[in-house]
């Protein structure tokens, strides 16, 4: 792999005035100027951060590429560390104004408004980390994240987070992915309390249930549906609402 160019040469005003923060705030017309100074701080020569004035939202985090001039962005809430918005452009006056939006705390959608190459990645924010919330969050971003793949089995993927989605009993759980094989939680990260089966949407369009990820011993099926049902039936008994997994 051929090695990155010196930062010199892709991001010259940046090594002049000696970090990405003060060339920021400089962006958009100052939109950045009237923030406090601990407010934008710098994190190494090309990466900075932008803290949020709500407690719900983690520092946005601004790094520079290495093989071109490319600007990226990632928005985390504080909680459990998931990303809520995340994106790339070449326009620093962009990401400026996605780095005030993000501070003034305004909705994820308006930060999009203020700078759309902002992606959402389907998580809503629950400010008071209440767990069946958190829950639904992941299930939203897992919806959303199986209709903008790109791979051939996108739609087999998306048709068993659908039909995951759809089970009351599957749906009353935190889920997560793990190598793209949907497992299930009685608790929200940081700390998984696993539970159940784990299910995956093969290449071919076949549907595994297993005891762990490489297994379809409890059996493999032509629809989502029965993968589903299945494992629904592999679920133990009295389970409770999704408690905080602290």
């Amino acid at each position: 792999m051929r090695p990155p160019p010196d930062p010199s040469l892709l991001y010259p005003d940046v090594m002049a005035s000696g970090s990405l923060a003060a060339v920021l705030r400089e962006a958009a017309a100052g939109c950045l100027a009237t923030l406090p100074d601990d407010a934008l701080t710098p994190a190494g020569p090309l990466h900075a951060a932008v803290s949020a004035a709500v407690p719900h939202r983690a520092p946005l985090t601004v790094g520079a590429w290495a093989h071109v001039r490319r600007w990226s962005v990632r928005g985390t809430e504080p909680y459990q560390g998931m990303c809520l918005v995340d994106g790339w452009t070449h326009d620093l006056a962009e990401v400026a104004r996605a780095a005030r939006a993000w501070r003034d705390g305004v909705p994820l959608e308006e930060v999009r408004r203020a700078a759309p190459f902002v992606h959402l990645t389907g998580r809503f924010e629950v400010p008071d980390n209440d767990p069946v919330r958190l829950a639904a969050s992941e299930w939203q971003h897992l919806r959303r994240e199986a209709y903008e793949l790109e791979y051939d089995w996108r739609e087999p993927y998306q048709a068993l987070i659908e039909a995951a989605h759809a089970s009351p009993a599957l749906r009353a759980l935190y889920p997560f992915t793990s190598h793209w094989v949907l497992r299930f939680s009685t608790a929200t990260r940081p700390r998984l309390a696993l539970v159940g089966p784990c299910l995956t949407a093969n290449s071919d369009g076949t549907y595994a249930v297993g005891t762990s990820m490489v297994a379809s011993d409890l059996g493999l099926f032509a629809t989502a549906g029965e993968a589903v049902a299945c494992a629904v039936r592999h679920l133990p008994a009295g389970l409770g609402p999704v408690t905080p997994g602290e």
